[in-house]
Parts: C-alpha cells; sequence; structure tokens
C-alpha cells in the first residue's frame, strides 16, 4: 500500500521501493479470491484502492476487466505502469489519497487487498477511507477488503528477539536481507515494526512498518457504522469460516 500515513506512524520509504516491495511480494494467493468475487460482466468497472505496483491490478486487467488502480505512492505507480506497459494492457493509475479520493464516478466493485487498512492509523482516517468507498460504490456493488486477525500472544514473542522475515534479490540486482522486531503500543493499537534492511551483505538502515490493529468486533461494528452490509467475513483465502484462530479477516461488503 500505499496510503499517507497519519504524521505521527509512517511507513519507510525503502519499504516503498519498487523493486524491494517487488521483490518481496511475489504471492499472488489472494488473486484467485478475488477474481472468484468479480462481477461475471467483463463491462463492470473495477476499482482498487491501494494498489501498489499493480500486482492484482494487472493479471485483473488480463481478464479483460476495466479496472483502475489507485496508490499514493509515485514510485509504486511509475513501477506498475511500466509493468502493465510491458503486459500490453491499459490500466488507469492515479496518484490519489483514499482518504479524499473523489473521481466523480461509481464502481461495481472496489478492493482494497494486501492488509493496506493496516496504514489507516486512526478511525478518522478509516471511516474517512469507508466514506469514500460508499461515495465510489454503486447501489447493488460489493466492496471486499482484507486484514490481518491480531495475535498478541505473537507480536509479545516477537518483541523479544529479532528475527529474520525475508531473503531474496531484487530485478536490479540487490541482494536483500529483512530482519524484524516489533512493538505494540496498548493505547494506540499501533503495533511499531522495525525492519531492518541488509543490502549485499551490508547494514543499510531500519525501516517503520507502523500498522494499525483492528480487533474483530470493533472492525465489524466500524463497517456497519459507516453503512455497509457484511455479506461474508472469511478466515481465509480458501473461504473459511472466520474463527478465533484465523490468520485473517477477509470482507465481502455491500
Amino acid at each position: 500500500m500505499k496510503n499517507k500515513p497519519h504524521s505521527n506512524y509512517k511507513v519507510g520509504d525503502l519499504i516503498y521501493d519498487a523493486d524491494i516491495y517487488d521483490g518481496m511480494n511475489t504471492n499472488l494467493v489472494d488473486l484467485k479470491f478475488y477474481k472468484k468475487w468479480l462481477p461475471k460482466n467483463k463491462n463492470a468497472r473495477i476499482l482498487e484502492l491501494c494498489c501498489g505496483t499493480g500486482r492484482l491490478t494487472i493479471p485483473i486487467a488480463k481478464e479483460g476487466y476495466d479496472i483502475t488502480g489507485i496508490d499514493f505512492t509515485s514510485s509504486m505507480l511509475k513501477q506498475a505502469k511500466s509493468k502493465a506497459a510491458k503486459e500490453n494492457v491499459s490500466i488507469p493509475f492515479i496518484e490519489a489519497d483514499i482518504r479524499t479520493l473523489d473521481l466523480s464516478e461509481t464502481y461495481d466493485f472496489i478492493f482494497i487487498p494486501f492488509n493496506s487498512i493496516h496504514h489507516l492509523y486512526s478511525n478518522e482516517d478509516l471511516f474517512k477511507a469507508f466514506k469514500a468507498v460508499k461515495k465510489h460504490l454503486k447501489q447493488d456493488g460489493l466492496f471486499l477488503f482484507d486484514c490481518f486477525n491480531p495475535n498478541l500472544q505473537f507480536i509479545v514473542e516477537a518483541e523479544k528477539k529479532e528475527n529474520e522475515i525475508a531473503q531474496y534479490t531484487t530485478t536490479d540486482g540487490r541482494k536483500v536481507l529483512i530482519k524484524q522486531i516489533m512493538h505494540y503500543e496498548n493505547k494506540t493499537q499501533i503495533n511499531r515494526i522495525d525492519w531492518h534492511y541488509y543490502i549485499n551483505s551490508k547494514f543499510h538502515s531500519i525501516q517503520n512498518l507502523d500498522m494499525r490493529l483492528f480487533f474483530p468486533q470493533e472492525l465489524d461494528a466500524y463497517i456497519k457504522w459507516n453503512g455497509f452490509e457484511i455479506i461474508n467475513k472469511f478466515g481465509n483465502f480458501e473461504e473459511d469460516t472466520f474463527c478465533a484462530s484465523s490468520e485473517k479477516q477477509i470482507f465481502v461488503c455491500r
């Protein structure tokens, strides 16, 4: 994602380096899920919020759908446009903040993938984003998004030591190693994550990946308060029913 953070919290610039981002995020387990829920009518209008480098946008466009991608980060959109051109698909990519989005158009299907709502750090930010979605969603349209189901035991254990979470080589030849340590703020529900980057075997920098956590009953209530009906809530992309041990919260709303 991304999206411009609250001033007190942030995502490090290196995390939004397009080649660094793409090298780490190659998993497409969510693509099959979102494609399943797309309208059958290929003339339907699709809007992806927080589209990043087009990881899902481009495959969906290749299926023949009219899809628009929105993101706040210019470097990610530049990469998305380059990748779309290589795949010979035409996609409008728009640089905008999803909290203040105003396209003066409506869509049949809107989705926010890849845990991106975790970078809406306050309730005000979240509600503004939901309001923008509602404004752009057609009367019978669907709104889908996914996020984590907070696991406080995991966070407590992860605070105790630095853990290696990724190691890969980017398309531009950089060898990347990432180690993680985190600390949870009870008052704000922000998980303060530090990613320690080693590039080409040398320490490079510490990059913040701050994420607001949303607890299940809290998020269900927020969705309803903002005028949406929850049609389905799944615990993973295989559409198992959400339960206490679910890693994800995946919503299908209208």
